[in-house]
């Protein structure tokens, strides 16, 4: 419960910044996605049902706020939740530099996939001019996902949640009893 309390609160602040940052920018390009670095950390870092739910529900409040089509965002953000859980299962170390990563192309997927969806996948071939903004919201996003992170790990300890999952020597995510 703590868990979806404390990624309640950063959605809703994340998307308020999201929505107020498109009202002072004239150029999107230049607001971070923070929807994909939280689930980008869900994905990582918390595994189970609980967390899935989560990067639906928050995919489903971008929608609720800013989506012309309702469902896409929850879609594309579920899917974003998944490959990070799966490259967190694959890997020993899920890192900062890693989740940077995972975030700059996750950014990317989701604004592709979501062009794809909405307009049919013959549209992708006409996103030439919005691929270098896209890039741009990717690399900025990317940047600040390592000081997000630490936020979020920061916030984690102070609520008593653990700050990410726990392997065992095989990569066997173990559960910690707090």
């Amino acid at each position: 419960m703590r868990l979806f309390l404390l990624f309640a609160v950063f959605v809703v602040l994340g998307l308020a910044f999201e929505s107020a940052g498109a009202r002072i920018f004239s150029f999107r390009s230049l607001i971070p996605n923070l929807i994909i670095i939280f689930a980008v950390d869900l994905g990582l870092r918390h595994h189970g049902v609980v967390p899935a739910i989560l990067a639906f529900t928050m995919g489903y409040a971008t929608d609720a706020i800013a989506g012309s089509h309702p469902g896409l965002n929850a879609f594309m953000t579920t899917m974003v939740f998944l490959v990070s859980y799966e490259i967190s299962t694959r890997l020993m170390v899920a890192n900062a530099g890693v989740g940077a990563t995972v975030v700059f192309f996750g950014v990317i997927a989701t604004a592709l996939g979501t062009v794809a969806i909405a307009n049919g996948f013959g549209a992708l071939s006409s996103t030439g001019p919005m691929l270098p903004g896209l890039a741009l919201q990717a690399f900025i996003t990317a940047i600040i996902a390592p000081f997000i992170f630490s936020i979020l790990a920061v916030t984690k300890r102070l609520t008593g949640l653990p700050a990410g999952a726990t392997r065992d020597g095989h990569g066997r995510e173990r559960r910690v009893e707090l």
